[in-house]
């Protein structure tokens, strides 16, 4: 009982530290004069992955082989398969509860079409570096990953830059109560708290589902491959949820296709530098359902110009087909 108190509890200030933050976010792209596409797919998206990216850091570095490698390279291709399909699911099921229609979704298509063609180049440059048989040769495929990265950021602030979106009114910066623009300085703090509170409630939560799943007899395996990567990304994507609510659909989709760039470059060329990175066959299956639905949302943009919450449903069809695959002991 106690445990699904914690539970509960958990997700209310997970929940709070999202809406604290998204007000931040918004503030600082009002000040550096950014548009939706830059904040969503750089400044939400990476500093609501950082919690999860310290897994497999300390998993890697703390551990010179075996065990820690493992971990590492579950939470490293974990947060990807998070990312492509169950996030999509719950951002498509937000779109319907809040509008209840399945019309064309308010997104920039040239932002959310960037963004998932750099996630399906770099994730699948991931994936192959797997099957190299030379250490030389991954270690060049880090360095495009990086680089590629790099160009991303790049080319996303030249855009923002560009195409700016006209100012509207914002909410109250909440650690600015004055009716002028909140100096640099409070906008900051005020993202570092929201940050704090949010890793502090997934802590919570994270303990809270481990604790009622082992005594529910959950077995170990299904633990780690299914419950722990839910508790550990998704709280930070209800940022996304708090986003379409208020019909920001460019920053609440750049928060998890942004996200998905970051962790599919960034944090695999960790992966790769520093394991031996041979993928299990389930990690494959994990990291090729990925790829497959985003690619199914690449294609819906090209062909339609845009997004549909519909679409976005597919996600949870391949995050059931992974769960039946752990199942079966693929």
């Amino acid at each position: 009982m106690k445990e699904i108190v914690l539970l509960i509890l958990s997700l209310g200030v997970i929940l709070l530290g999202a809406e604290v933050f998204t007000n931040a976010i918004e503030w600082l792209g009002r000040k550096l004069k950014l548009g939706e596409g830059a904040v969503g797919s750089i400044f939400a998206a990476v500093g609501t992955a950082l919690p999860e990216t310290i897994i497999p850091v300390i998993a890697i570095m703390s551990h010179e082989s075996g065990g820690g490698h493992d971990v590492g390279i579950g939470a490293i291709l974990g947060a990807p398969f998070m990312l492509g399909t169950l996030a999509f699911f719950i951002a498509g099921l937000a779109v319907f509860i809040f509008r209840r229609n399945n019309k064309p979704m308010l997104i920039k298509p040239r932002v959310m079409q960037r963004d998932l063609k750099f996630f399906l180049i770099v994730y699948s440059m991931a994936i192959l570096a797997s099957f190299l048989p030379s250490y030389s040769l991954k270690l060049v495929v880090v360095a495009i990953l990086v680089g590629s990265y790099i160009t991303y950021v790049i080319q996303t602030l030249r855009c923002a830059h560009d195409s700016a979106d006209h100012e509207e009114e914002l909410p109250q910066c909440h650690f600015w109560r004055k009716c002028s623009t909140p100096p640099m300085i409070v906008i900051l703090a005020q993202i570092a708290a929201a940050l704090l509170i949010i890793i502090i409630g997934a802590e919570v939560f994270v303990g809270s589902v481990q604790v009622v799943a082992s005594k529910v007899g959950m077995p170990v395996f299904v633990l780690a491959l299914i419950i722990t990567p839910i508790a550990t990304e998704l709280p930070e994507k209800f940022n996304s949820v708090l986003w379409l609510r208020r019909r920001k659909d460019t920053l609440a989709m750049g928060n998890i296709t942004g996200a998905m760039v970051f962790q599919s470059s960034m944090i695999p060329a960790l992966g790769i530098a520093f394991t031996s990175w041979v993928l299990e066959p389930l990690a494959l299956v994990s990291a090729l359902l990925a790829l497959a639905s985003a690619g199914i949302q690449y294609v819906f943009l090209k062909r339609t110009g845009t997004l549909y919450p519909a679409g976005l449903l597919l996600g949870g069809v391949f995050y059931i087909i992974f769960i039946f695959a752990v199942f079966k002991g693929f």
